[in-house]
C-alpha cells in the first residue's frame, strides 16, 4: 500500500492515488553503526522480498561482520519474534567474541534510531509512490536508503533524536 502524504491539488479536485494492489511485500533490515568518537556513520542495509525470519536475519548479521571487518559491535534490538527466537539466541550465543545484544523495551520505539531511518524514506522515496511491479518499490526504497547512508550528519541526527548517547 502506498504511504499516503498531504499533497497539492487544483481546487475542488481530490487527489486520488490509484495502484495495483498486490500481496507482494518488501522487507527492510538495516544497521546504524556509529564510532563513540563521533567520527564516522555506516548504514548497512538489506531489502528483500517476503519477510524476514531468523535464518534471513542471520545471513545479515553475517554480512555486517564481514562489512564492519570483525569489529566488535553493540546491536540494540526491538522486539521482532525472529530477534527472540531460539534460533537466534543459540546463533547469538556463538557470536559473543564481536557482537552484543541490548533489547529494547517494547513500548520505546522512541529509542530506536532505525525507526526514524524507516520512517524518514517513508516521508521521501515512499510517500505517495503507486508503483506497478515490486522492482518499482525495490528501486525507490533503494534509492532512499542508499541517501540516508551517504549522509553521515543524518545518521547521527537519528541518534541524537533518541536522546541515547555512545
Amino acid at each position: 500500500m502506498p504511504v499516503v502524504r498531504a499533497t497539492w491539488a487544483p481546487r475542488g479536485q481530490t487527489p486520488v492515488l490509484t495502484h495495483r494492489f498486490s500481496w507482494k511485500r518488501l522487507s527492510m533490515s538495516g544497521a546504524l553503526a556509529y564510532r563513540p568518537d563521533r567520527s564516522e556513520a555506516v548504514f548497512v542495509f538489506g531489502i528483500k522480498e517476503g519477510a524476514y525470519n531468523t535464518a534471513s536475519l542471520i545471513e545479515f548479521l553475517t554480512a555486517l561482520l564481514d562489512h564492519l571487518d570483525g569489529q566488535k559491535v553493540t546491536l540494540i534490538w526491538d522486539g521482532l519474534p525472529a530477534h527472540r527466537s531460539n534460533d537466534m539466541k543459540a546463533w547469538l550465543a556463538t557470536q559473543r567474541h564481536w557482537l552484543r545484544v541490548e533489547p529494547l523495551p517494547g513500548y520505546a520505539p522512541d529509542l530506536n534510531p532505525m525507526e526514524m531511518v524507516w520512517g524518514n524514506v517513508k516521508a521521501t522515496e515512499l510517500a505517495n509512490l503507486c508503483p506497478d511491479t515490486i522492482d518499482e518499490a525495490h528501486t525507490a526504497t533503494q534509492a532512499g536508503l542508499e541517501r540516508v547512508g551517504s549522509s553521515y550528519q543524518l545518521c547521527f541526527n537519528f541518534l541524537d533524536h533518541t536522546g541515547l548517547s555512545l
